[in-house]
């Protein structure tokens, strides 16, 4: 018996299903073995230049480990078949350490796709676990371990408590604050256009005044406006010349990571995180006509390369269902300008092309066909033939003015016929140089310059990626993680920063500017590359910013002057008399009591430190226990009724809120639905709980998922600002007006 040990439960499953009774396939789910959480775990010997992290196994993948080792024990040859990136390499060469295995004995197995011929052939050509690999992986997690183990104690006690910093994070927070500094320093400059339509309404642009050339800027106010307008009214136009080219509009590139976010993000409304959720279910593995298997290919990749074998059958499939004008005279590569490409070495596309999204529309789910869709589409597209455009335009010849007006018409669609056209043809009459031409209307008009806008999900990856800052495996957790840490929010698409990461990038910027400057985040991952190739020792790079690091440490702890240090207000607590306080906090300033913590007394203040009255709402009720006055509050749960007297009386009570029963009945069992409140917010249950443990945050209709094997129901729910049914059961999202409309 042969023992494969992969990553993922689910890629397990797939594979399992391509091979014989001669094979088990076992998943370490993940990393089993890493630094650990509650302490440092890097010994670092400065004086002979050597490293020595301590991993260990946690607790909860000590199971895995056990069933690993025990099959191990039994296998004649145990392969590591990890992803083929060097978080994979790694993970791989933690297992054989795990399981008592020399890591270079083991053969070890690597795959761009999870169908039967990519698994046989990957068993017929095993390699041994590259160390290089390992060691640049090892280098990446030991240098974030140091940046955010040292960097994020010391912004916690200087500024509030749960701030986090990092290597890459914190460099792509400066980009994120440094845009909406930017925006916030921008001032608007006046300038306006001469809005001009021609004969048979044709819009033309002003691009000649008085001999001189007309840029977007060039009329600054509105005196000029006028007198040019004027100028235009007065004089004479003939047609002096009309152009007509033709131009090509090329093929998009096949799907890498970070255009993949991109694409789907301002496509699809997905954030990268979902995204790559989405990407890993589709290549480890779905339900298909031929039985479970991945399909398409590893999706954390900064290649554009594509299989010799994968081109050759998109170009057949092209020719039989387009025809032969459709199909270039030779299949096209694409190239990347890349610092580095180090993950995997083929870009993202369907790995088998007879499961067409029409037929993957019988197996996947709702969100699963939406990106299925867009990597079928884009793979086809990118071996089509270019696009044709027939681009005219005419030139209106004044005595002082020159206009132009510009026109567009498709004449042959390519690859858009099968990723479809979003520009319309705007199409110029047909007239004859040497004419006459009359103008229709002229018209001033005032503009403003614009800010730059802040930047989206899409926008901030494509960001990074142009700079070199991380890599295709980074991009989504990264911004999840500043979301997580409120360092920013997502509003309307857009990423905004909060007043912390200005704070924050302030300070990173003063005492550790290497940290937040992208030029030398982007040169760390050079040299983790140099690694990846041999070319760099990664224990003298380690040592040598660590050493350098904790410099900066020392110093930020003695320099940084603290923002949570409280200040006197020169007036007494109302309850004990102690001094009060005015400190900051997580969300904001506030008022404490001296006496902390044996009193606990504080004070609301607004955002000019002035003391916010609490109004107290009294209840139409006394206590039952002292005859004070009870007053309503609010709790976790929401509002209930305390005494007045408190301290001294403790009593409290629930307000008795009618219920709200739910028209209609419990899917699971027929019964009555009511809303709830738990702490993590209202739910409508099932009145026969416990028998019936249905739930659902939103109100249940009687309409039914149309999702293959899913039995539940839809809720309406307004989901990323826009108003969809949402599946109680499996999540599934559809459109309100397609729910609607059918």
């Amino acid at each position: 018996m042969n023992l494969i040990i992969v990553e993922s439960p689910a890629k397990a499953r797939t594979i399992k299903n391509f091979l014989g009774k001669g094979y088990d396939v076992i998943a370490s789910k993940g990393h089993i073995r890493d630094l650990p959480k509650s302490r440092f775990g890097i010994e670092i010997d400065e004086e002979h230049h050597k490293i020595a992290p301590k991993y260990s196994v946690a607790k909860e993948n000590a199971p895995t480990v056990k069933e690993i080792k025990d099959k191990a024990k039994k296998a004649d040859t145990i392969y590591i078949a990890t992803d083929e990136d060097r978080e994979g390499e790694a993970i791989g060469w933690h297992i054989a350490h795990a399981i008592k295995k020399d890591p270079a004995e083991l053969p070890r197995i690597v795959f761009h796709e999870i169908t039967k011929s990519a698994i046989e052939h990957a068993l017929e050509s095993a390699r041994h676990i590259d160390i290089n690999m390992v060691n640049a992986q090892q280098a990446r997690r030991l240098l974030d371990r140091i940046v955010g183990y040292k960097l994020s104690p010391l912004l916690s006690s200087k500024i509030q408590k749960g701030l986090s910093g990092g290597r890459v994070q914190s460099s792509t927070l400066k980009l994120v604050v440094d845009r909406e500094r930017e925006i916030k320093a921008f001032i608007p400059q006046e300038y306006w256009s001469i809005d001009t339509k021609f004969q048979t309404n044709i819009e033309a642009n002003l691009i000649k005044h008085g001999g001189k050339k007309i840029e977007k800027l060039s009329i600054e106010n509105k005196e000029q406006a006028e007198a040019i307008t004027q100028s235009v009214k007065n004089d004479s136009y003939t047609i002096a010349k009309i152009e007509t080219k033709q131009r090509k509009s090329a093929t998009p590139p096949p799907f890498m990571t970070s255009t993949l976010q991109q694409t789907a993000s301002s496509k699809l409304g997905f954030s990268p995180k979902k995204t790559m959720m989405l990407a890993q279910t589709l290549y480890e593995g779905v339900k298909t006509p031929d039985g479970t298997s991945g399909v398409i290919t590893y999706m954390r990749t900064d290649s554009l390369n594509l299989a010799t074998e994968a081109v050759s059958a998109v170009r057949g499939i092209i020719k039989s269902r387009y025809g032969e004008k459709y199909l270039p005279p030779k299949p096209k590569f694409y190239t990347k300008k890349a610092k580095g490409a180090q993950e995997a070495h083929e870009a993202i596309r369907p790995t088998m092309l007879q499961f067409t999204p029409e037929v993957a529309s019988k197996y996947l789910k709702t969100d699963e066909l939406k990106l299925y869709r867009l990597i079928y589409k884009r793979f086809m597209a990118c071996q089509m033939a270019d696009a044709l455009f027939e681009q005219q335009s005419i030139i209106f010849q004044g005595n002082e003015n020159e206009f132009r007006a510009s026109g567009r018409k498709l004449v042959f669609d390519g690859f858009y016929k099968v990723m479809g056209n979003e520009d319309k043809d705007k199409l110029l009459p047909t007239l004859k140089e040497g004419e006459k031409a009359e103008i229709e209307s002229v018209k001033p008009t005032q503009h403003f310059t614009e800010p730059p806008s802040r930047y989206s999900e899409a926008s901030l990856i494509k960001k990074l990626e142009a700079e070199g800052v991380g890599r295709p495996s980074t991009y989504a957790p990264t911004i999840a993680t500043l979301t997580n840490r409120t360092y920013v929010n997502i509003e309307k698409k857009q990423i905004v920063p909060t007043e912390v990461a200005f704070t924050v990038t302030e300070i990173l910027e003063k005492h550790f500017a290497n940290i937040v400057d992208i030029n030398f985040t982007a040169t760390m991952e050079e040299k983790l590359d140099a690694i990846a190739e041999g070319h760099e020792d990664w224990e003298k790079l380690l040592i040598e910013f660590y050493e350098s690091f904790m410099q900066q440490i020392s110093e930020g702890k003695e320099k940084i002057q603290s923002l949570k240090m409280a200040k006197p207000l020169g007036r007494n607590c109302p309850k004990c008399g102690s001094e009060l306080l005015l400190r900051s906090g997580r969300y904001g300033e506030f008022v404490a009591c001296s006496g902390f913590p044996k009193c606990k007394y504080t004070e609301q203040v607004d955002a000019d430190g002035n003391k916010v009255e609490k109004k107290e709402q009294f209840a139409d009720e006394k206590c039952e226990k002292c005859g004070g006055d009870m007053i309503i509050k609010n709790g976790r749960n929401g509002q209930f009724l305390a005494c007045g007297n408190y301290p001294e009386c403790k009593n409290t009570k629930s307000i008795q809120v009618e219920e709200k029963v739910s028209k209609t009945p419990c899917p699971d069992c027929g019964g009555k639905l009511s809303l709830k409140n738990s702490r993590r917010g209202p739910f409508w249950g099932c009145k026969n709980y416990p028998k019936c443990k249905f739930i659902s945050k939103f109100e249940p209709t009687t309409i039914k998922c149309k999702e293959k094997g899913c039995n539940g129901v839809l809720a309406p729910r307004t989901y990323r600002n826009k108003e969809v049914y949402e599946c109680v059961k499996c999540k599934a999202r559809t459109p309100k007006e397609e729910i609607e409309n059918s």
